[in-house]
């Protein structure tokens, strides 16, 4: 790999110009949403010859893998090929440079420690800093025939232009209308699938729709072996028992505090709209010459952590020991990045995840989805203020957090603050095949069209907040169940049902349950499924054939050239 960086600006410069107000523009492939999903099939599409457009509605590019989650969930290494694999190859070459080591010293990183995933001696690396992810993607683009378009929104009520059951046309908010071949839908939200009819789902399904056991409502704890593997409902990310929940303590006519629901969580595995919490991923340090200490916000509301503070003053002995997993005092996962940073995550009963407050999020405006992501962002850095300097914060808890601050050489112009919000689950596609915890479990499970593997563990983050049976607040939502080995992502999954859009393809929200999607939904594996659906865009437009009609047989000598992993082989 070519030890050469080049910005975002030198990409946008070199690309074809972007289109003034109403002008059409034509391409092979059209791609909406510059996620890792995005910037995977956009170099596909490039390297097998065919023109491109890569539309980004934002001014970030590379969604979360660039915008803080520098720890990304593999689950098994040997599962990720093609792209995917590439990009963590040249993270690895990028880290092999001496003059990237500013804060720490390579040897302090890579020095013997079970919890880093990144070992020297490996051909990859899978831990980085936001900003060098940015610049291999920038390096691997660059390299590449692809055009690049940014803050250009999806007009969303009436910018799809079908014909026959194919897109013609999109049209953007601001007039452009962008013809193409094939259409592929990268975004987290799933808009472009959307718009264009598809048939998806927005939330958790009954248990008894596809014969699981970890789908809908899962309020109770419990700890269940499932193929080998413990599944662990409710047990972690949970508060300590005894919180009172309501805003004078035991009086139940004060109200509910904030963000609590009214009534139940509702009946153990029935369906609901409700989705997992959001947050944002935190690029931390405790470099004293790097670091920004945390800030109270403008609008910051002592009620709204009124939990947090109930939460260490309910421990009836030393707060070391009031959670037996993780930090003992601190409520985040600290995870270690290159140059003494951080991958900063929820952790326990009342961290970063905004727990209930997206239900509105996958269909809401662009507006309000602005307002929905401007609401987290306050939400926690209030936290993160409180958590280091509240006085109602044991000493010994704000003793360690108030160690760390946001990095000043990451996301510069937001003051150490990434822009990509952490949509864990939104839309997903409905098609003729949904991938199911079935699917995740049972290991003599043929699909027989794969187009990549996942292989992470079944889970999903909380999703509300209530008053239990005993009058205590607890979380509702989490599960985490492991999987047996990789598991095979057929193509079905990635393309609409037959008879529907027959030009689209869909990587990111694909037909699955809320279940199975909780282990599919991995930056390496949308990265691998969105150069899978690249792969048969092209080879479609070269068929002259439905995406639904491209024989498999082709798709899948292709994919093997290009190195996607189909098929797991223990080494």
């Amino acid at each position: 790999m070519k030890n050469l960086f080049l910005p975002l600006f030198f990409i946008l410069s070199v690309c074809a110009s972007t289109p003034v107000l109403g002008q059409n523009s034509s391409h092979d492939l059209v791609i909406y949403g510059s996620t890792s999903a995005g910037i995977a099939a956009a170099i596909q599409s490039s390297r097998m010859g065919k023109s491109v457009l890569l539309i980004e509605p934002t001014n970030h590019i590379g969604g979360l893998t660039t915008g803080g989650l520098g720890a990304t969930d593999i689950g098994n290494k040997q599962a990720i090929g093609g792209i995917s694999r590439e990009f963590y190859q040249n993270i690895k070459a990028y880290y092999e440079n001496p003059n990237h080591w500013k804060w720490q010293h390579r040897s302090e990183y890579f020095k013997p420690n079970p919890n880093n995933p990144s070992k020297e001696g490996e051909d990859a690396m899978w831990t980085f800093e936001p900003s060098a992810a940015m610049k291999v993607y920038e390096q691997m683009m660059a390299s590449e025939d692809i055009e690049l378009v940014t803050e250009k929104r999806l007009d969303r009520e009436k910018g799809v232009e079908l014909n026959n059951n194919r897109i013609v046309a999109i049209t953007m908010e601001s007039g452009e209308r962008y013809h193409g071949k094939m259409f592929i839908d990268a975004t987290y939200e799933g808009d472009l699938m959307a718009a264009a009819g598809v048939s998806y789902m927005v939330g958790r399904e009954a248990n008894t729709e596809f014969g699981e056991t970890l789908n809908g409502v899962q309020a109770n704890y419990y700890n269940i072996t499932l193929k080998g593997k413990v599944s662990r409902n409710a047990v972690h990310h949970n508060f300590i028992p005894g919180v009172d929940p309501f805003i004078k303590k035991g009086n139940p006519s004060s109200g509910l505090l904030p963000f609590i629901i009214e009534g139940g969580p509702g009946i153990d595995g029935t369906a609901d709209n409700k989705i997992q919490a959001y947050c944002y991923r935190m690029t931390l340090t405790d470099h004293p010459e790097n670091r920004i200490p945390f800030e109270k916000p403008k609008n910051y509301r002592e009620l709204d952590y009124e939990l947090l503070f109930r939460n260490y003053e309910a421990a009836t002995g030393p707060i070391e020991k009031m959670y037996h997993y993780g930090d003992p005092l601190v409520p985040w996962i600290n995870s270690s990045m290159p140059n003494r940073k951080t991958d900063t995550n929820n952790q326990k009963g009342f961290s970063t995840d905004f727990i209930g407050q997206n239900f509105d999020y996958p269909e809401a405006s662009y507006e309000e989805r602005e307002e929905i992501a401007q609401r987290h962002l306050e939400y926690q850095q209030g936290l993160m203020w409180t958590l280091a300097y509240h006085p109602r914060i044991p000493e010994k808890v704000r003793e360690v957090v108030s160690k760390w601050g946001l990095a000043k050489d990451e996301f510069e112009e937001r003051g150490g603050w990434t822009p990509q919000l952490y949509v864990r689950e939104a839309r997903r596609m409905r098609s003729d095949y949904v991938v199911t915890q079935r699917d995740c479990e049972d290991l003599e499970t043929q699909v027989g069209d794969a187009v990549g593997l996942a292989a992470y563990t079944m889970d999903s983050h909380m999703v509300q907040r209530y008053v239990d049976h005993n009058g205590y607040v607890q979380n509702e939502g989490n599960f985490e169940a492991g999987v047996e080995r990789p598991f095979p992502i057929p193509f079905r999954a990635i393309i609409p049902k037959k008879g529907e859009v027959s030009n689209l393809l869909v990587p990111v929200c694909v037909s699955s349950s809320h279940v199975a999607f909780g282990s599919i939904r991995m930056e390496p594996v949308f990265m691998v499924l969105g150069q899978s659906a690249a792969t048969a865009a092209v080879l479609a437009i070269d068929e002259n054939v439905a995406v639904q009609d491209l024989p498999y047989e082709k798709l899948q000598i292709r994919l093997k050239a290009d190195g996607q992993v189909l098929a797991f082989e223990k080494k």
